[in-house]
């Protein structure tokens, strides 16, 4: 018997934390997260910067606790629970029947962002290169449904490197933007009551609360699969933090760049392709190809929660409802300009998101109170 007992040098084999998972976890958070509302700058300019000094820092400290909050929940959740479906995280935390409400609504809300992406990738080809915006999304769309065929290990491996990559260029453009014209920072506050800019909500508050709450439909499916496959909690607790943080203070770096800028970028579809502009073409064209490729590694796992909430991973019919899928999002993204449907899309949805903010607060309340171990806890 005792020579089929693992050895305590064994176990800690078995549980050991890896800082590579850690940070390929927060690098898969940070490139879903970013999409073409972050790469483009047009999310970043009407939940951050729009509002000036409380909407970068006010805003930006409430997603940064927020966001974080619910990437250790649906990492460590997932974790834990091992859900046949990863949706199930709604019944969790909502019950029965509002939890089935969340499942639906957040897997109609996470397709019409994919097809945001779409419409941000017609923008980059019509603004930039001068194309149709039709070959922008079209050429997108293809590119993302061969990626989801091939399933979920192949969206880690993909997003988890690319996105922090696009992160730190992203935050340099941001810091460049503040240096080039640190004065503007100040006289752009001050200027935004003149402006006419589309903004999320009519406070800077709403507008954070908002925009976690969209974050939140979409990575919930995403990261409870994702925890799923962490070696432990504290695996997944760690990449959920990490993750969160580091993008919010990318949010609010990007934020102050484009408040430098801001009576010229106000009114602009790519707002970051104008501070590239600034320093050269060569450099835009570099950015350009950045915006693109944010936009990509966050249109692959929307339309990848999609496809797995019908079919399994890899199965035939996830493989042909992926590309349908692909094919009506192109139909839908191409109709509307970029930053309307930024604004409805994630808007509207965002403050959805807000109640099941307040019922994961919930839920995680009572297990604090009751001290009650995650294992151990009864469905809702």
């Amino acid at each position: 018997m005792s020579q089929h007992t693992p050895s305590e040098a064994q176990l800690g084999t078995t549980e050991r934390t890896s800082v590579l998972r850690i940070v390929t976890y927060a690098g898969a958070i940070l490139a879903f997260l970013i999409g073409s509302g972050f790469a483009t700058g047009q999310e970043i300019l009407q939940y951050f910067a729009s509002y000036g000094y409380w909407g970068i820092f006010g805003t930006g400290l409430v997603v940064m606790v927020l966001i974080s909050y619910v990437c250790v929940e649906f990492f460590t959740v997932g974790n834990t629970k091992k859900f046949g479906k990863p949706t199930q995280i709604f019944h969790y935390y909502c019950g029965k029947h509002l939890g089935t409400f969340f499942d639906y609504f957040a897997i109609l809300f996470v397709f019409l962002s994919f097809t945001v992406m779409v419409s941000g990738a017609g923008a980059v080809a019509e603004e930039h290169y001068g194309l149709s915006r039709f070959v922008g999304g079209v050429g997108l769309a293809m590119l993302v449904g061969a990626t989801v065929w091939f399933g979920l290990k192949s969206l880690v491996d993909v997003i988890g490197k690319i996105g922090p990559l696009i992160v730190v260029i992203a935050v340099t453009l941001g810091v460049v933007g503040i240096v080039q014209n640190p004065a503007g920072i100040a006289e752009g506050n001050s200027l935004l009551p003149g402006l006419e800019i589309t903004r999320a909500s009519t406070n800077w508050f709403l507008a954070a609360l908002s925009y976690v709450g969209f974050c939140m439909l979409w990575l919930a499916a995403f990261l409870t699969a994702l925890g799923k496959t962490a070696n432990n909690r504290r695996e997944a607790a760690s990449g959920g933090v990490l993750g969160g943080a580091v993008f919010s203070l990318a949010c609010m770096i990007v934020g102050l760049g484009l408040l430098a800028h801001i009576t010229r970028v106000h009114d602009t579809q790519i707002p970051m392709l104008v501070l590239a502009t600034d320093i050269s073409p060569v450099v835009a064209s570099g950015i350009s190809l950045m915006i693109l490729a944010g936009i990509y590694t966050t249109a692959i796992p929307l339309l990848w929660t999609v496809s797995t909430r019908f079919f399994p991973d890899r199965t035939p019919g996830f493989k042909y409802l992926t590309i349908a899928l692909a094919a009506v999002g192109t139909l839908v993204g191409l109709v509307l300009p970029f930053s309307e449907m930024v604004n409805i899309v994630y808007v509207i949805n965002g403050y959805v998101g807000v109640v099941l903010l307040v019922l994961m607060l919930i839920r995680t309340g009572t297990r604090i109170v009751r001290r009650q171990p995650l294992a151990s806890e009864k469905p809702a």
